[in-house]
């Protein structure tokens, strides 16, 4: 099973939302951090990538028909070469609001590194600050000015990228509509998925994983 989705938007910005909304939609299952933290099996290759080791896509998102979020959004370029029939969505949100909640969610969670209860959020908090806080925002995640520097310019080097026709720029917010024209598909009657708020994040039993 080849990608069919390729998901270019940072964590925060409604990746949770879009993976049920995707799914929902018949475009599943969906790659989210969500399945390393409830799947442990899946981590080895992550740690592997984020100690220098080539990373296969056929392996890590083997079973898999789109992916959103990190980490294989750190990806994103190599994958839309990898899967060029592939749609890619890059989720948007106002970023002050994107860092904000990020303060809230993902940098206290890996910074805490070495120190959660159990050994898989340990792990997947180590291989996140190796993969994601160290090369792409150069271990600045909790600087304000430079992570919403680092996130506005990834959002304009995907877009200069990836053809207008291949893209969709997504705020979730938006609801269906844009998101079922993008794919060809019908909405449907239901509202669109609203998860995973920075409270919601807190309150998520990691350290029982």
């Amino acid at each position: 099973m080849a990608l069919e989705i390729v998901g270019a938007g940072f964590g925060r910005t409604g990746t949770n939302s879009l993976k049920l909304a995707l799914e929902q939609l018949g475009f599943g299952p969906c790659h989210h951090m969500f399945e390393i933290r409830d799947n442990p099996a899946l981590l080895p290759p992550w740690q592997a990538a984020a100690d220098g080791a080539p990373l296969d896509f056929q392996t890590v998102f083997r079973g898999y028909r789109s992916q959103v979020d990190w980490p294989g959004a750190r990806y994103w370029r190599e994958l839309a070469a990898a899967y060029p029939e592939a749609k890619v969505i890059l989720t948007v949100r106002d970023p002050i609001a994107w860092h904000e909640s990020v303060m809230a969610t993902i940098h206290p969670f890996i910074e805490a590194r070495g120190q959660h209860p159990a050994p898989h959020p340990n792990a997947i908090a180590a291989f996140a600050h190796k993969l994601i806080v160290k090369p792409v925002f150069d271990d600045r995640l909790g600087d304000r000015a430079h992570a919403i520097d680092v996130f506005e310019r990834h959002i304009e080097e995907v877009k200069a990228t990836i053809p207008a026709g291949r893209l969709l720029v997504l705020d979730v917010r938006e609801g269906w509509a844009p998101l079922c024209g993008f794919l060809g598909v019908d909405a449907p009657d239901t509202a669109f998925p609203n998860t995973n708020s920075s409270k919601a994040f807190v309150e998520e039993e990691w350290a029982e994983q």
